[in-house]
């Protein structure tokens, strides 16, 4: 008898702690998971950054015109035309034209996207009797800087003073001076026509 009641209370203990152990949800059945609220999600915000493929980032920025520079000259017809007439006032055989010196810009594909004065240029062409007579000579470029500094300034291209090329011909034999209109008009005054040939002469 002591012996059944033992039997029976180990299979009592056995089945109690059967029935506490939890159980699993069965497939088709309704699981309710209580999950703790882990508050607001913090967000980083980064600038956009555009990308080439691959991760590679270009350093450098686009240059839409592959602008490359180059040295040209630029006709201006009109203050051609307007100069020619006022030099031949002076000397009908003479010849004068005036041009544009400056930038042009190349594009990648070899076109010129555009072109940027720097200075206004002239090209003087007079006969004289004597190449040895320098004040003859001074005479004329006094003569045609009376001409070009009364040029209107909206006619003049670029930001610097331009250059005057000037060429005398006496026969088959010329002579010539370059000098630059700021050049021309630093001369101390009061210089003879000898002396101002003879300055810009050495300048060039």
């Amino acid at each position: 008898m002591q012996r059944f009641f033992r039997l029976l209370l180990f299979w009592t203990l056995l089945l109690s702690e059967c029935t506490a152990l939890p159980t699993s949800p069965q497939p088709g059945s309704a699981a309710t998971t209580t999950v703790s609220d882990p508050g607001p999600i913090s967000t980083v915000v980064t600038p956009h950054i555009d990308q080439p493929p691959y991760g590679q980032v270009t350093t450098s920025p686009p240059d839409p015109q592959n602008c490359g520079y180059q040295w040209a000259y630029q006709d201006l017809p009109e203050l051609s035309s307007n100069l020619q007439q006022s030099i031949q006032s002076l000397q009908p055989e003479a010849q004068a034209s005036a041009f544009a010196f400056g930038e042009n810009c190349i594009l990648s594909d070899g076109s010129i996207g555009g072109f940027s004065a720097m200075e206004t240029d002239f090209n003087i062409t007079l006969q004289v009797n004597d190449l040895a007579d320098e004040a003859e000579l001074g005479e004329w470029i006094v003569k045609v800087m009376g001409v070009i500094t009364q040029i209107p300034p909206e006619q003049i291209m670029g930001p610097r003073p331009g250059r005057v090329s000037m060429i005398f011909k006496a026969g088959s034999d010329q002579t010539g001076v370059n000098f630059y209109i700021d050049q021309y008009q630093s001369l101390p005054a009061g210089l003879g026509n000898a002396e101002i040939f003879r300055a810009l002469r050495i300048s060039q």
